[in-house]
């Protein structure tokens, strides 16, 4: 078994939860790290003096687990491996395989001195059963590809490799732990991407949809990959699609609008994208229509695409996107009158409105960049990130950084 690289951070958030009543629930992509996470806080408690017996570990998609697919199984299989004496860790890798586990894990809580860990690989992981008998009793910790910082971790440059030259690889191949095995051999980490993709698709997306199309679905899939960080709405995406005859239409124009809902909904499902909402500044409310879809990995992105720099404004602003929600934040797109701010990110204690742009260089960006943070009067922090290195480090207040040096604060 390969070396296990920490993810202090993750790791962490389990470790400070570890005996608090809760159950624990890692959920994120497939690959996208949450196994070895599990392996880590393993290797934690043992480290920390926990006896082997008081550590029960299980990988449900294991065939080794093949006769535990429903809740009473899986409760008989577990209970009967619980430890005399003092508490038992109860960690469980992948656990939607097992029908109505929720069940169980509600039960285990009940009899037995037990803490809690699972990952799972989909979102019907927290389904409304589940969120309704554990309610208020599990926290989630959302569990993302690598970040730059984590990156830079994960692989060895030659020491001649400038900083720009790390940022571009991970443009190209993205954070996906397992492509370090291949060491930037581009043809055998788009075969490993394709894997996975396939495996998300087909486990996590077409087989909890017996109604869903699969050629649909690699199309508003391709649609949302070509248009990451643009405002769309699902009718607009159905009716783009309905003019190329990838939708039939209907009597409505609305039915193309409603199918590619479910669509993307599917995708939120199984972690591949993210969708944001827009919040109108001003009047302070969520709007209801047109938001953005941002992608969990650029690999993938580039996977299906082909690697393209063209749209690299947009690439900037998922990168930024996915570090907003490492850093804990609530993201919107801001409405401000009749412009937009990329990203407004919000804490319980903490309001920043962020720009996203590749370079502030022309006076025409300046401008544009700068016109919807201007007009928003709060003095909340207000920050343009770009690709420069200069020596202008703010405009009337509003501060301008690098992306690099922002991403490895």
């Amino acid at each position: 078994m390969a070396a296990l690289i920490n993810r202090p951070e993750y790791l962490g958030q389990l470790i400070q939860n570890k005996d608090v009543d809760l159950v624990k629930i890692v959920t994120g992509i497939r690959r996208c790290g949450k196994s070895s996470l599990l392996d880590l806080f393993h290797q934690y408690l043992t480290g920390a003096g926990v006896p082997d017996e008081n550590i029960l570990h299980m990988n449900l998609e294991s065939l080794r687990y093949r006769n535990l697919a429903d809740y009473l199984s899986f409760y008989e299989y577990v209970s009967g491996h619980i430890a005399r004496d003092g508490r038992t860790y109860l960690i469980f890798d992948e656990l939607q395989a097992v029908e109505h586990w929720e069940k169980a894990v509600e039960s285990f809580r009940i009899d037995y001195d037990v803490d809690i860990y699972i990952t799972g690989s989909n979102a019907y992981l927290l389904s409304a059963e589940f969120s309704t008998l554990l309610s208020g009793r599990y926290v989630e910790i959302r569990m993302l590809p690598l970040s730059f910082r984590e990156f830079l971790d994960f692989y060895e440059f030659e020491s001649a490799v400038t900083m720009e030259e790390k940022f571009q690889k991970y443009l190209q191949f993205g954070g996906m732990p397992i492509l370090r095995e291949y060491r930037f051999n581009e043809a055998r980490s788009i075969q490993a991407l394709e894997g996975i993709y396939s495996t998300v698709v087909l486990r996590d997306v077409l087989q909890r949809n017996s109604q869903a199309d699969q050629n649909m679905l690699q199309k508003i899939v391709l649609f949302l990959c070509s248009n990451i960080g643009s405002i769309t709405s699902p009718n607009n995406i159905g009716n783009v699609l309905s003019a190329e005859g990838d939708i039939l239409n209907g009597r409505g124009r609305n039915i193309a609008g409603k199918t590619v809902d479910k669509y993307i909904a599917m995708l939120r499902s199984a972690f591949i994208f993210y969708s944001v909402s827009r919040y109108d500044v001003k009047g302070k409310q969520l709007l209801k229509t047109l938001g953005k879809n941002y992608i969990i990995d650029l690999g993938f992105r580039n996977m299906l695409l082909g690697y393209r720099d063209a749209d690299r404004g947009h690439i900037l602003e998922n990168i930024v996107f996915l570090e907003l929600l490492r850093r804990d934040y609530r993201v919107c797109i801001g409405k401000v009158g009749e412009t937009e701010v990329d990203f407004v990110a919000e804490k319980p204690d903490d309001k920043l409105y962020i720009q996203v742009t590749e370079s502030m260089l022309s006076q025409e960006t300046r401008d544009r960049e700068l016109k919807p943070l201007r007009i928003i009067q709060d003095n909340y922090e207000k920050i343009v990130l770009s690709m420069d290195r200069n020596f202008i480090t703010s405009y009337d207040g509003i501060k301008s950084l690098n992306l690099i040096d922002w991403l490895l604060r």
